[in-house]
Parts: C-alpha cells; sequence; structure tokens
C-alpha cells in the first residue's frame, strides 16, 4: 500500500496498536467485524474442531503473538497442563493480565466464551476459571529473534499456536520462514503447529490506525513448512466475501493449518 513507508514492526505497535480498539472491532461478538464476514466464527470454528475432543493434549501448550486476546486457546485449554500467553506490545500483555486477575475495567470476553461453550457443551464460568487456572505466563516475544522468547528459554511444547502474528510481524518471506523455524524449535519431536492467519493481506485498520501485513500465499506457507520438515495435516480456507466494501483489511482469505513436527 502506498500509505506505508516502512513495514509496522514491533515498535510501531508499541507507540500505536490499541488494544482496547481492537478486541472492541474485532471480538466483541462471536461473528467478528461486520465488514469481514463471519472471520471469527470460522476461526474458532476451526480451533473447537482440532481441540475439544481432547486428542491433542499435552504438558505446555505456547501461543505466540496473542495480541491482548485469549480467544485462541479457549477450546484447548483443559487439555493442556500449563498454557503460555505472549506477545511484542507490552499494552497488549497487560491487558491479558487484567482479565487473568478478574481486574476492574478488563475487557469483556463473555461473547466469545459463550459462543465456544454452546458448540462445545461447557459452562461459561468452568471455561473461564480453567483458563485462568491454567495460563502460568505472559511473556513478551519477538518471533523475529531465532529464540522469540530470549532471554528466556521455554522448555519444549506439545503445541505451538499462533493467530495474525507472522504476517503482521514479519516484513519479508525471508524473516517470515526464520520465525516458522524459531515456532518449530519451541515444540518437542512429535509437536503440533497450529497456524491462523490471512492470505494475501496487505494491510488492516485499527481504529483508523493503519498497520502493514507480509502478503501470503497458501503454495509460499506450505512450501516454509515442509522446508523445516513439518508434515501438513489439514489446510483450511475460507475467501473473503464482498472485499470491495470491507473497510478494515484486504485480505483474500483466512486460513487455518495443523502441522506436526516429526518424531525423532
Amino acid at each position: 500500500m502506498s500509505e506505508f513507508t516502512t513495514f509496522t514492526e514491533g515498535e510501531f505497535y508499541e507507540g500505536h496498536f490499541d488494544s482496547r480498539a481492537y478486541v472492541k472491532s474485532f471480538y466483541s461478538c462471536s461473528s467478528g467485524h461486520a465488514d469481514e464476514k463471519n472471520y471469527l466464527t470460522f476461526v474458532l470454528r476451526c480451533l473447537s474442531r482440532v481441540f475439544s475432543a481432547g486428542e491433542h493434549k499435552g504438558k505446555r501448550l505456547i501461543d505466540v503473538g496473542s495480541g491482548p486476546s485469549i480467544h485462541s486457546v479457549l477450546s484447548a485449554c483443559e487439555h493442556y497442563d500449563e498454557i503460555v500467553l505472549s506477545d511484542f506490545a507490552n499494552n497488549n500483555r497487560r491487558e491479558i493480565e487484567k482479565w487473568l486477575k478478574n481486574q476492574e475495567g478488563s475487557l469483556d470476553w463473555k461473547p466469545i466464551l459463550q459462543y465456544v461453550c454452546e458448540l462445545e457443551g461447557k459452562s461459561l464460568s468452568d471455561l473461564e476459571a480453567t483458563l485462568k487456572q491454567r495460563v502460568k505466563k505472559v511473556l513478551k516475544c519477538d518471533v523475529r529473534l531465532e529464540n522469540p522468547f530470549y532471554p528466556h528459554t521455554l522448555e519444549p511444547a506439545d503445541c505451538v499456536i499462533t493467530s495474525l502474528c507472522l504476517e503482521a510481524a514479519c516484513k519479508d518471506i525471508q524473516t517470515y520462514c526464520r520465525a516458522l523455524h524459531g515456532l518449530t524449535e519451541l515444540l518437542r519431536p512429535g509437536g503440533l503447529l497450529v497456524m491462523i492467519g490471512v492470505l494475501g493481506e496487505s494491510f488492516y485498520k485499527v481504529d483508523e490506525q493503519l498497520f502493514s501485513c507480509l502478503r501470503l500465499s497458501r503454495d509460499g506457507i506450505e512450501e516454509a513448512l515442509r522446508g523445516l520438515g513439518l508434515s501438513i495435516q489439514e489446510f483450511n480456507i475460507l475467501p473473503a466475501e464482498d472485499r470491495e466494501n470491507n473497510s478494515v483489511s484486504d485480505f483474500e482469505a483466512i486460513f487455518h493449518l495443523v502441522a506436526r513436527k516429526p518424531s525423532e
């Protein structure tokens, strides 16, 4: 986009990303932002299908680039003993901490919690309590680093989730591939990688503030994952509807994929 002279990497988010406006715009109901036509419903349903049966479980789950959000781990939380949430921006991590600690003025996740509970036949209060009990850390991460959690070294995870992070943090495909390698290094052998993202997007807006995005293709993502030795188990795509009237982003499609790191 002509509006960008430089890619809006993590440092730009620190000063310009409004966490509360982001959640209000994109997560105030289960269908997400009206311009994005059921984007969020697709994501929540995909995550529920992967995790709700309990087939995938283990000791540790790491969510890389959580933003101010907890939605990515709702369906998985009861199947992992320890959950790590993370983000580059201090304000995003503060919003998560406020919600975990039930502090006054924390973000309202009840509409999203309720939707997941209806999908899975769960109690809202039980799901909320389980997540708050299982989240052990909220850490700063930078996916551009070889170890995204430097100076911390985390124990290998049974599952790594990342949603809308890499394409927003990585200015080119080389940086993106290095970031993917960093994520796979967080996984134990045989561990599961779950990714949610957008194809063909160059920008999105939060309260009229523009953020740039790396345009990705399915072929490019598959090639990068296979180059790291991961086996792709599923790759689901929902094409964007009514792109001409989408004022907040220009994505061509949403994707959800599940891949597995080879066992040693």
